[in-house]
């Protein structure tokens, strides 16, 4: 405790901090400045007492930056090498490969867990040790495989137990190609499944080869846009590509409304093709008409200025033909185009 009156201390402020206060003709706030260390602050003198002894501090700084290890240095990066091939023991896959390297543990907040990607026949992933989970694209063939990674450099070999599939069709008894109104859906082979066959490609060329798990698949070949289809089993083996041939039962035909055999087509004509037990095949307008038709029996209807003209006709697998319906088979009723009702 102190005394009253001259024993009293009065007002004291530390030499570092009065460096900061303003001159007394100054008004605001005193512009802020960066201490660059702390000072010992002096006590002051009182009259009749003693000093506190001194004590001699080393000035601290006011930052210190922490000097702790390094997460490379926890966690030491290694190389990851990897290479593929279609079945064991094959050749290494050149090209056409898509590589995709996971966390196997996924993030808290939900954010992809894809820590690196490559599209190199040999990738090389600078990973520390730890387990991950790589998918392998390619084409429509893919694998998903677990990787403990040691951290030691190796390269690791991917079987992907691929193959490949080519197909094409010919029409007819003679082999004649359609590549040019031909394409393929193949459906994966588990019939089993409630949703039923699952679609792995749609409108296939001929030709191409398409890359897919080793297998059993269903190949859907379609000629034309109408009803020429025809299905078959097949099975990929792998490392190897499966060549297969379809065979369609089926026709170009090239419909024409004229007044006499051989005449010129009448433009405006809407067509109308039904089966000979009456189920709807096409529709169409135009002076001409082409259309693929499996082979069987049919009834056409040509409708052109409010009039009605209507014949059977066949078709024969292989045999492409131009119809012609002449101005003379005047239908007796316009069932063939509705009522419109």
């Amino acid at each position: 405790m102190f005394g009253s009156g001259s024993d009293r201390p009065g007002p004291y402020v530390s030499p570092s901090a009065r460096e900061l206060l303003p001159d007394a003709g100054d008004v605001g706030a005193p512009p802020s400045s960066p201490l660059r260390h702390f000072e010992p602050i002096a006590l002051p003198k009182l009259p009749g007492k003693p000093l506190a002894p001194t004590i001699d501090l080393p000035g601290l700084p006011a930052y210190a930056p922490t000097n702790g290890p390094d997460k490379n240095f926890l966690q030491r990066r290694q190389t990851l090498s990897l290479r593929a091939v279609l079945s064991e023991g094959g050749a290494q896959v050149p090209n056409g490969l898509v590589w995709r390297l996971f966390s196997a543990v996924p993030p808290i907040d939900g954010s992809s867990s894809l820590i690196a990607s490559s599209q190199s026949a040999t990738p090389d992933f600078d990973v520390p040790p730890g387990t991950y989970i790589l998918h392998v694209g390619f084409g429509r063939a893919g694998i998903v495989k677990r990787i403990d990674f040691a951290g030691v450099k190796i390269q690791e070999t991917v079987v992907l137990d691929a193959g490949g599939l080519k197909l094409n069709a010919v029409v007819g008894d003679d082999g004649k190609p359609a590549a040019s109104r031909l394409s393929f859906d193949i459906y994966s082979e588990d019939e089993n499944d409630e949703v039923g066959r699952k679609l792995v490609a749609s409108d296939v060329p001929p030709e191409k080869v398409v890359r897919l798990n080793a297998g059993s698949y269903q190949v859907v070949s379609h000629y034309g846009s109408a009803n020429a289809v025809v299905r078959a089993d097949i099975r990929v083996e792998a490392g190897k590509i499966t060549e297969a041939t379809l065979t369609q039962r089926a026709a170009l035909l090239t419909m024409k409304l004229v007044r006499e055999h051989g005449g010129e087509a009448i433009a405006d004509t809407a067509w109308t093709i039904t089966t000979a037990s009456g189920d709807l095949v096409r529709q169409s307008v135009g002076a001409f008409t082409t259309i693929v038709l499996a082979e069987g029996d049919y009834v056409i209807a040509a409708k052109n200025s409010e009039k009605i003209y209507q014949r059977p006709f066949s078709v024969e697998a292989g045999h492409d033909a131009d119809v012609e319906v002449l101005t003379s088979d005047l239908a007796a009723t316009s069932d063939a185009f509705g009522t419109g009702d």
